[in-house]
């Protein structure tokens, strides 16, 4: 009987991992930190940290066939050395009873065996007080909740929010700075900035299958707001974060509507679609106010060069296999003015300074019309620790009809560490620096926990436009940042940036950023 006593143990340990560890970072809106959801396991092996040797795998074994009850982290573990309270506890008695009551209900009493049903009651009795004071609480959110229903403003609409605040300053080695066409972009240091970016989302579902999102943005100047992207505009060294500016102007950011016509498979359509919403996602390097802030690191640079615009999306993600597929297609037409829609090529306040100012030709605008871009990318996942997407992308931008392929790839070590990578390879046809091959790599180690519980930390390097034809050298770019959060509503995070040979040019020497970050979400 104390082996089935310890069974349980473990069992509602695992139940309350689900509701004991539940948001404590920042969400983004398109995307959630990956290291702070739980999911259902659906065989023992996906446990990282349970190995067949482990006093409870054969009862991990036996209740995810039997009970489909076993949750962990996203991460692959499990932390069943984690201590828990009395009420935590019977929380979990409490979640057990409810599953052991829907298997009745449904018909599927031959799956509870009556050893489990007597260690069960007698875990009932000792928690008792325990329980009777866990119900009293449920009555009262329950009734808590109810008010919120009726004096709501919309049953289907949800509102997040979120705040920027940056401090950036930053300084070159150099007797001056020149972007890659040679003209001169500073012969002094920038002053110190203040940063902001201010974003509310609403998100609508009117059937809980789909979504209909809109996004409201303003901020500060842009790119011109912060030292990297002021001093080299071109190669992916601005904050991402701080694109969405455009001197204080209110503007739409995100507007589409995703649905599921059929199981496995989303369809997402809108005038505002940003690329890497959807395709080239990295749990460790993907989400400029949570982890890396430069455009170089967040995304395959090269395979990416005008992220928004109207357009769609289309997923398959069946829930039993490892593969899953991701088509995109954006056009430049009805966002074309969006402070989200700038990334490589063009990037600069002045026209001379950027790279590539008009290839062969302009835009010449329609949803089928230049600038647009497709992009097709296969995922690969056997397991919760690793991940692989190869990637395929082409469209036209300036009149240059361009074409790339590229991979990117997440490793979780353990629970605590993570390595990552990007690479990339693109054809960039009848620009006015001739036919150009550029290629791009990224890499980097991300920690989880490093000295505090819930921060985040890591570092990347890399060289986001490998091209001999442009400047005497190649650019690359550093970041390391250290995020710790002050409660669940607010993180701070400081973020240095080291810029060698920026703009592909050798004499332009080194720059040095460094960003204070802060980011208050609600």
């Amino acid at each position: 009987m104390r082996a089935i006593y310890l069974i349980f143990l473990k069992w509602l340990w695992c139940l309350c991992l689900i509701s004991h560890h539940t948001h404590a970072l920042a969400q983004s809106y398109d995307s959630v930190d990956p290291l702070l959801e739980t999911g259902q396991v659906t065989s023992v092996s996906q446990l990282q940290d349970v190995q067949p040797q482990d006093w409870a795998f054969a009862a991990l074994q036996s209740l995810v066939e039997r009970y489909g009850v076993i949750a962990g982290y996203p991460d692959g573990t499990f932390r069943g050395n984690r201590a828990m309270s009395r009420y935590e506890f019977a929380a979990g008695v409490n979640a057990v009873l409810a599953r052991i009551d829907e298997l009745i209900r449904t018909g599927k009493e031959d799956l509870i065996t009556s050893a489990d049903l007597l260690t069960l009651q007698r875990l009932q009795e000792a928690f008792a007080a325990e329980l009777t004071t866990l119900q009293r609480q449920v009555d009262t959110l329950e009734a808590y909740n109810a008010e919120l229903e009726a004096n709501q403003f919309s049953t289907t609409t949800k509102l997040q929010g979120q705040v920027i605040f940056a401090l950036n300053a930053g300084a070159f080695t150099s007797d001056r700075i020149i972007a890659p066409r040679g003209t001169v972009i500073s012969e002094r240091n920038p002053n110190a900035t203040f940063i902001y970016r201010a974003s509310l989302d609403l998100n609508t579902s009117f059937y809980g299958t789909d979504l209909l999102k809109v996004r409201l943005v303003t901020g500060s100047d842009g790119t011109n707001d912060n030292a990297g992207g002021f001093l080299e505009p071109n190669l992916g060294s601005t904050l991402d974060f701080s694109i969405p500016g455009r001197n204080d102007q209110l503007s739409v950011a995100r507007l589409y509507y995703t649905f599921a016509p059929v199981p496995d498979w989303k369809i997402t359509v809108g005038p505002a679609i940003v690329a890497p919403d959807f395709i080239d996602k990295n749990r460790y390097a993907n989400i400029s106010f949570l982890d890396f802030s430069t455009q170089s690191l967040v995304n395959n640079y090269i395979l990416i060069p005008r992220p928004g615009g109207a357009g769609a999306v289309v997923e398959w993600q069946p829930k039993t296999s490892p593969f899953r597929f991701r088509g995109l297609y954006v056009s430049g037409d009805a966002t074309d003015s969006l402070p989200e829609n700038q990334r490589l090529i063009g990037g600069g306040g002045v026209e001379d300074i950027r790279l590539f100012p008009i290839a062969g030709g302009g835009a010449n605008g329609g949803f089928f019309g230049d600038p647009y871009q497709g992009f097709v990318e296969f995922e690969y996942a056997p397991s919760r620790a690793f991940s692989v997407r190869l990637q395929y992308s082409a469209g036209e931008l300036f009149g240059s009809s361009f074409q790339g392929v590229g991979v990117n790839f997440d490793l979780a070590v353990n629970n605590r560490v993570g390595i990552f990578g990007r690479y990339g390879y693109a054809s960039y046809p009848k620009t006015t620096l001739g036919d150009i091959h550029p290629n791009y790599w990224m890499a980097g180690v991300s920690f989880r926990d490093l000295f505090i519980n819930s921060t985040i930390a890591g570092i990347a390097v890399g060289q986001p436009f490998i091209e001999s034809s442009i400047g005497d050298a190649t650019q690359m770019n550093i970041e390391a940042f250290y995020n710790f959060p002050i409660n669940d509503n607010i993180r701070i995070t400081p973020l240095i940036q080291v810029i060698a040979n920026p703009s592909n040019q050798e004499t332009n020497g080194t720059i040095v950023t460094g960003t204070l970050r802060t980011v208050f979400s609600f």
